[in-house]
């Protein structure tokens, strides 16, 4: 296990508490808390450049229309490959779905980008006909190897939530509202609002003059 990668721990535990469970092993060959802690490496934000190399290079529509609204949104990339035309509201801008890990429904207001990007894909039924039908694996498979084309190392699929939870915390965006939008128990959001992100904090008078909340 200590020459192994976090996939041997992980998968040596399924296996013995598996076997443990169905009687083939009489007792623990290794006690509970005995096993080695699963120590995953510091995931990072994908930058914007990064993000623009990807785009470029990416061929298939689909998955370049995939990492862009992945960009816009920060939701997982399973929430976004499995939505529909019908999440989408045109009247308001904004799309709804329920979050797949949690079962926590959302609503997202969209900008003028992911707008006209959505505008490009299926008004109804699977915005991403053939991504959604295939496994999260094999869609994080796919970018691990574009990027590994580009040569951009250390970013996975997930980078992009990191780096939406970054960008809203530059940009003064309430932590409340990125909560909301990419769930209270992110990561992302705890990391970036803690530490991560450096924000140039405006005066008071020009925050309320942006919010209309200026009195005379």
């Amino acid at each position: 296990m200590h020459a192994g990668t976090i996939s041997t721990n992980v998968f040596l535990r399924r296996l013995h508490n598996f076997c443990v469970d169905m009687n083939w092993l009489p007792w623990p060959l290794i006690p509970k808390r005995q096993w080695p802690a699963v120590k995953f490496k510091d995931k990072r934000a994908i930058t914007l450049e990064e993000h623009q190399r990807i785009i470029a290079a990416e061929v298939n529509p689909e998955r370049k229309s995939l990492y862009q609204l992945c960009w816009h949104l920060g939701a997982s990339q399973g929430d976004i490959a499995n939505l529909k035309g019908e999440d989408l509201d045109w009247t308001n801008n904004t799309v709804s779905f329920t979050r797949k890990r949690t079962g926590v429904p959302v609503i997202v207001h969209l900008g003028g980008l992911a707008l006209n990007l959505l505008n490009d894909l299926p008004s109804e039924g699977p915005l991403f006909p053939h991504l959604s039908r295939a496994r999260a694996g094999d869609r994080a498979t796919e970018f691990a190897s574009r990027c590994r084309q580009l040569g951009i190392k250390g970013v996975t699929l997930h980078s992009y939530r990191y780096a939406w939870a970054e960008r809203a915390k530059t940009a003064g965006y309430p932590e409340r509202f990125a909560q909301e939008a990419l769930g209270h128990n992110s990561k992302a959001v705890h990391r970036a609002y803690a530490k991560r992100a450096l924000m140039k904090i405006p005066s008071l008078e020009d925050y309320e003059k942006h919010v209309g909340t200026a009195h005379a």
